[in-house]
């Protein structure tokens, strides 16, 4: 028997890292949301690595705090120790990364979710979407319950018909052993949508009393710590820092690993899924770099609560048994207890070439989606992709225009896009390489770049909007002030360049000219440089960058301005790409499959050329020319 219960504007299904951020952003804009989950205990939950940010993810945190989200608040909140990544190279690639309080992180999510307006939490199993015409009325659970709803967003990272496995030994779980949802996938493949499945990894966590750290490298944490989020007062951030530590595999390991290989359920054909490329298991590492004789291996706490150790670098599916004696080979390892096995975890997942670049579905309207669940891998995409869910879902029921970030704007844009339009057949993960204008898309400036667009929507409230509109005014001043004073060649200036071996002037420079050079900058200047301001750290590290890849900035700028102008052109949502009589055949098929927006999303789809994307371009202009007579 089904009863129905109180209707809400939104339902959110999953609250991992992008089912918070999509309810939040739907809460905060004023529409009723029901955030539901198989288990109030999993809200925020890392099921693996204990930390938030990196390489490329950390620019991705500092966007989703500039558009509204709360995922930087929330680790600025709870880490333990926090690192500036990639110091040593350019602005572009530098990336914060800090290690998490596990349980500390998901009870502060969780208090903020339960104190948010608007927002209502259930504990239950979604098993069946309902719909009119194609069109969301609401959703069903386990118990008989339905909640009619104008929007849905699928949110359900790796629980869908999620099965863990070591060796022999399978366990039809969630991750951590929480229980799976084994229904809602049926109700899906009945809506018409494509199911991948997928697979991803975690390591052993080991006692950390039964580790030797004197073999090890010990890690510390940055003195100068940066927030995360853009509203967090760095004085506030400080704390006593915890160590992590830096080993590495054997050769003994990888002799233990190969003799085992055929009990690995990878390599045996136990797991159908599809593993991640770019974070693969011990045993394909040794498989696949056969070269490499040691690889490694970092030992991260989870938290202060616990003595359990996160063994990164070393996720596999091996057996118990063979498990004990490859990490026992390692340096510090030798007496380490296990307290929880290693793993691999199958799931259903989508083709995420079925949503629009707003993340709605295709060919539901009103069903939207977000996190490992679209196909791809890590907290942070997932906190990404679930605040852009949960903002377009709000700006469809509010009849707003969605935000669509594109690749010229945010990593953010570049994780969406990439997904909706490149065909992935394995977990998606986020690289700076995959950014093409990852000069202007540095971490450092993604309050410039995207609090105007989270004013725009709602989720930045006005002071913090004014603090940007400061900000930017000082920059820009500081900027004109630097090109325009010029100092002259004499014995204080010279002997200051002396000091830092640059070459001496022989005639008058600017500021701005000496800040250009490779060996100075800014506040190498400040005792030569009479009239400079008092101005916050922010602002002077902004001035610093933008004056000493002017040239760089300005190039990649250019190229914007040309990728603009194909994603600028759109293309008619009734296009019939059959009808193009130039067109491949390829290309007429991957077009009318993939339906995109933009000759720029077009441009993007495996199979079409740019041949086909002149041909495109002809017949869009004949279209159009065609359309505007007959509106005449």
């Amino acid at each position: 028997m089904s009863y129905s219960y109180e209707n809400y504007d939104v339902v959110v299904v999953g609250a991992g890292h992008a089912g918070c951020e999509a309810a939040l952003a739907c809460a905060r804009l004023s529409l009723n949301t029901l955030i539901v989950t198989v288990s109030v205990d999993s809200i925020a939950m890392m099921p693996c690595n204990p930390n938030v940010g990196g390489t490329s993810k950390g620019h991705l945190v500092r966007e989703i705090d500039a558009l509204g989200g709360e995922m930087g608040k929330n680790i600025d909140k709870t880490y333990i120790q926090s690192k500036m990544l990639n110091k040593s190279k350019g602005p572009a690639v530098h990336s914060l990364r800090a290690q998490a309080d596990k349980q500390e992180y998901s009870r502060s999510m969780r208090k903020v979710l339960e104190n948010t307006l608007n927002l209502t939490l259930k504990q239950a199993e979604i098993t069946e979407l309902l719909t009119e015409n194609n069109k969301i009325t609401g959703v069903k659970t386990f118990s008989g319950a339905i909640y009619p709803c104008r929007a849905v967003i699928l949110c359900t990272g790796t629980y869908l018909n999620a099965r863990c496995i070591y060796g022999e030994v399978v366990n039809h779980t969630g991750p951590n052993g929480l229980q799976a949802a084994t229904h809602l996938t049926d109700s899906l493949k009945t809506l018409g949508i494509e199911i991948y499945r997928f697979k991803t990894g975690t390591p052993a966590r080991i006692d950390g009393r039964s580790i030797d750290y004197s073999k090890m490298e010990e890690q510390f944490g940055d003195e100068k710590v940066v927030p995360f989020s853009f509203s967090t007062k760095a004085e506030n951030l400080l704390k006593e820092q915890v160590s992590c530590w830096l080993t590495y595999t054997t050769q003994e390991t990888h002799d233990i690993i190969r003799a085992n290989i055929d009990r690995s359920p990878l390599y045996a054909g136990d797991i159908k899924g599809t593993g991640p490329r770019y974070c693969p298991s011990i045993e394909d590492k040794v498989v696949r770099f056969a070269d490499k004789d040691r690889h490694q291996v970092f030992i991260e706490p989870e938290g202060l609560y616990t003595n359990e150790m996160y063994i990164a670098g070393m996720s596999s599916s091996m057996p118990e048994d063979v498990q004990y004696l490859m990490y026992r080979s390692v340096p510090g390892l030798e007496n380490a207890k296990i307290i929880r096995n290693a793993y691999a975890i199958e799931y259903d997942c989508i083709n995420p070439m079925q949503l629009k670049p707003s993340l709605e579905f295709k060919q539901v309207e009103c069903l939207f989606s977000g996190g490992q669940f679209n196909g791809s891998s890590g907290y942070e995409e997932a906190a990404a992709q679930g605040l852009i869910a949960g903002i377009n879902a709000a700006m469809k029921l509010l009849k707003r225009e969605p935000l669509i970030l594109d690749r010229s704007e945010a990593y953010i844009g570049v994780l969406i896009d990439d997904l909706v339009t490149k065909e992935t057949h394995e977990p998606y993960r986020m690289m700076t390489s995959r950014a093409e204008y990852r000069l202007l898309l540095r971490q450092d400036n993604a309050d410039i770049r995207l609090i105007k667009r989270g004013y725009q929507v709602g989720l930045i409230g006005e002071e913090q909007y004014q603090r940007l509109l400061i900000k930017e005014e000082s920059i820009n001043n500081e900027i004109i002030r630097l090109e325009k004073t010029n100092i002259g060649a004499n014995k204080e200036v010279q002997e200051l360049l002396a000091q830092y071996n640059s070459s001496e002037l022989n005639t008058a420079a600017t500021l701005a000219e000496l800040i250009r050079r490779p060996e100075l900058d800014y506040e190498m200047l400040k005792p030569i440089d009479r009239s400079r301001p008092e101005l916050p750290a922010d602002v002077i590290e902004q001035v610093n960058i933008n004056i000493k890849y002017d040239g760089y900035i300005s190039r990649q700028l250019r190229q914007v301005e040309q990728f603009k102008k194909l994603e600028n052109k759109h293309i008619p949502e009734e296009m019939n790409y059959l009808d193009i009589t130039s067109l491949r055949i390829e290309a007429k098929q991957k077009l009318e499959r993939f339906r995109p927006v933009s000759i720029g999303q077009a441009s993007r789809i495996s199979g079409v050329s740019p041949a086909d994307i002149s041909v495109l371009l002809v017949y869009l202009m004949q279209y159009n020319s065609v359309n505007k007579e007959s509106d005449k």
